[in-house]
């Protein structure tokens, strides 16, 4: 019997994965640091209620909506071909949006943002498996990959912090810049083509269609959090609309934007549906614990930020353990225990009243869905085809970031819902309280003080129902994956396990 195995990674491919990773965590600390920032930007250019919202969202809207597209792409004319491509145009729309002297070419410049980063997401990840093929070493990879967009979250505030503190607002921006020139410089000598091979033209009406689909479903989502109406229900309804007639389409086609046959295998599928529903838990107990921190301790958007590095960090130990454990045990073991984790941080969260056990809740939480990140996109890419990797990577951040729009929805509407249904105002408040607990805040502040304490107390005591209930759903949700985790992951067996082998 002869033993085949992959080729082990060198000093060149391990270099290459820190250039890879650095537009991942800036892309994260992207992201954050704009909250931070939006106080003096309006200040500076003085945009209307609509325009701060499309300020805040375009960014992702865009990137959602053009990650399976560039994915795409970059199977077909080469995925660090495309890196490179996106890179540089991240650049300059990074110095775009340091300098914008209006409302619209900041929008402008954010829209360009999103569509850069969607080129760059998905060839990243993709050329990872690629240099990467021992799949011990690709699992270990894709955690260090993972870790670093999980530490943007955590230094987004902080670096946005202290930049704001000695520069203009626009300098927030410029961090992109430095980023994006070292990527476009060391892109040749460090990193390998691969994709390329053709496969024919993309479909434009496949492209439509699939900006139809996601843009308006990420769009209807976020504003089900915020208002639940009839036009955020037919911002979903069309998305979903439109993303059967997207898959219909897929399936007639020789080539087809996405294939969706990539779907028929297990351990991708098992991925995808696992990773999505851990995002959901994420999304929507982040959003909570930002606004606890914020509202109810009343802390600076940089304090505030402090605060939310344990789970953050949390987040990043465990998307680097998960690749080591799992070259010894199944990847269903370690994903269920890690959820049961999970469900203890939550439970906890549930019955605290204190902020630092509710850290402590966060962060064991966050620690134990770690994993299904780090082995969910190993699983992704290393059962895609070589030359799908590009579109399948796209597939599972398209994923991602519908988990996290829906958590927020779904998560965020219930823990609304729960604070209004609780919140008991008292004699002379106006009723707008009774909406949010920002709305709370604002209507306090213009009361005498008395009152204004008491309408506080009120509305603390309402939103802390409304954590508690946020937080037994998630940790029910973790203990169900734990389960799905169990039967859907049962068939993989320790990462490398076939290569020693033989």
């Amino acid at each position: 019997m002869t033993t085949t195995t992959a080729a082990k990674a060198g000093p060149r491919e391990w270099l290459g994965l820190g250039v890879l990773a650095l537009p991942m965590l800036l892309a994260s600390v992207d992201n954050s640091v704009l909250f931070l920032a939006l106080p003096h930007l309006t200040a500076d250019l003085e945009p209307s209620s609509t325009q701060v919202l499309w300020i805040m969202d375009v960014y992702g809207f865009m990137m959602a909506g053009f990650l399976i597209t560039m994915g795409t792409l970059g199977d077909r004319i080469g995925r660090r071909r495309l890196l490179t491509f996106g890179a540089v145009a991240f650049g300059a729309a990074s110095v775009l949006a340091a300098y914008a002297v209006s409302a619209e070419m900041l929008i402008a410049a954010r829209m360009l943002l999103g569509v850069s980063a969607a080129a760059v997401a998905p060839s990243a990840l993709a050329l990872v498996g690629t240099m990467f093929t021992d799949a011990r070493q690709r699992a270990f990879a894709i955690g260090v990959f993972t870790a670093c967009f999980m530490g943007g979250a955590a230094l987004g505030p902080v670096v946005g912090g202290v930049m704001l503190e000695n520069f203009w607002w626009g300098s927030v921006f410029l961090l992109g810049v430095p980023v994006a020139v070292l990527l476009v410089a060391t892109a040749g000598p460090l990193l390998p083509e691969s994709g390329g091979e053709g496969g024919g033209r993309l479909d434009p009406a496949s492209v439509a269609l699939s900006l139809l689909a996601i843009i308006p479903l990420v769009y209807g989502l976020k504003e089900l959090a915020d208002e639940p109406d009839a036009r955020a229900l037919g911002a979903v309804a069309a998305g979903l609309a439109f993303g059967y007639v997207f898959a219909r389409r897929q399936l007639r086609l020789a080539e087809p934007l996405l294939d969706l046959r990539l779907f028929r295998n297990r351990s991708f599928s098992a991925a995808l549906v696992v990773l999505l529903f851990t995002m959901v838990m994420q999304g929507g107990t982040y959003l909570f614990f930002s606004q606890h921190l914020q509202l109810v301790e009343g802390f600076s958007p940089l304090k505030a930020g402090v605060w939310m590095m344990p789970p953050a960090l949390a987040l990043m130990a465990g998307s680097l353990l998960a690749p080591v454990l799992a070259r010894s045990m199944r990847p269903a073991v370690i994903v269920g225990a890690g959820m049961v984790v999970s469900t203890a941080g939550f439970l906890y969260v549930a019955v605290s009243d204190d902020l630092v056990p509710m850290v402590i809740g966060f962060a064991l939480g966050f620690l134990g869905a770690a994993p299904v990140a780090t082995l969910g996109l190993n699983l992704i890419v290393g059962t895609a085809p070589a030359d799908k990797s590009g579109s399948a990577s796209a597939t599972a951040e398209s994923s991602g970031e519908l988990g996290v729009s829906l958590g927020i929805a779904t998560l965020g509407s219930l823990g609304a819902a729960v604070y209004t249904a609780s919140v008991d105002l008292p004699a002379g408040a106006p009723e707008r309280a009774e909406e949010s607990l920002a709305d709370a805040d604002a209507a306090a502040a213009a009361l005498p003080e008395h009152l204004g304490g008491e309408l506080l107390d009120a509305a603390h005591a309402a939103f802390a129902s409304g954590m508690t209930a946020i937080a037994l759903v998630a940790a029910g949700l973790c203990a169900a994956l734990a389960v799905l985790a169990g039967v859907l992951l049962r068939h993989l067996r320790p990462i490398g396990a076939e290569d020693a082998d033989g």
